[in-house]
């Protein structure tokens, strides 16, 4: 077993490892493709848990979509607020 130092134990919960602002907005910004994810893979498990049916096969084909679709508008925002002065 590793032995922790007093100062150690202080210092793991010091604030400047605290996330920033910027690396909050950007979960914050991610959480739609996060969440879409978590359904697909929740999808996934539910249909290894037993034989796969017409239901759980069009449970998994949304749950791409939402994510995909998920992907596309974070990468069209990204893209847009990177381009200065709007659309070339």
């Amino acid at each position: 077993m590793d032995d922790i130092t007093v100062a150690e134990a202080l210092t793991a919960f010091e604030p400047w490892m605290e996330p920033t602002d910027a690396e909050l907005d950007a979960i914050e910004q991610e959480m739609p493709v996060i969440l879409a994810g978590v359904d697909l893979v929740d999808a996934q498990i539910t249909a290894l848990h037993r034989t796969p049916n017409e239901l759980d096969s069009r449970r998994i084909r949304r749950a791409r979509r939402r994510v995909l679709a998920a992907r596309r508008e974070l990468a069209n925002r990204t893209a847009g607020a990177m381009l200065p002065g709007g659309a070339a």
